[in-house]
């Protein structure tokens, strides 16, 4: 059967931004971006993305310890990530991707954010996204 997996990940999103002019102002290289949003036309706006994210893991899943990790890297330049936001007009959030095991025997993770994470997410303004999945029979 297959295992609980899980990843974090803090992602801006809006609409006519390209991702690499916020690479280019945080610092900070991106583990992936879509910049569908930056070649639009104004009468159909699609959004672009940058996102940051660890690496998926599995079996005993910790998404206390997932989301600390993303914090550690940005709390440096929150700062700036509030200033990109604020001057592009980007929704920040800090998410989880969680894929549960639909093996009775495997327990479901605890979802849950630290002091740390919850003082960062207040401080830059985002909001939590979760997303739930049920593996696929293996």
């Amino acid at each position: 059967m297959a295992s609980n997996e899980a990843r974090a990940y803090f992602a801006l999103l809006g609409y006519h931004f390209n991702p690499d002019d916020i690479t280019r102002l945080l610092g900070i290289e991106p583990t992936s971006v879509n910049a569908a949003g930056a070649h639009s036309s104004l009468d159909k706006p699609v959004i672009s993305s940058w996102e940051i994210s660890t690496e998926t893991t599995a079996g005993a899943v910790d998404v206390f310890a997932l989301a600390d990790i993303i914090v550690k890297q940005l709390e440096p330049i929150k700062e700036k990530i509030v200033e990109v936001c604020k001057s592009h007009n980007l929704s920040p959030r800090l998410g989880v991707a969680l894929t549960l095991s639909i093996d009775k025997g495997e327990s479901s993770p605890d979802v849950g954010f630290g002091a740390r994470t919850i003082r960062f997410l207040a401080d830059t303004g985002s909001f939590i996204e979760v997303q739930n999945k049920l593996s696929s029979r293996v």
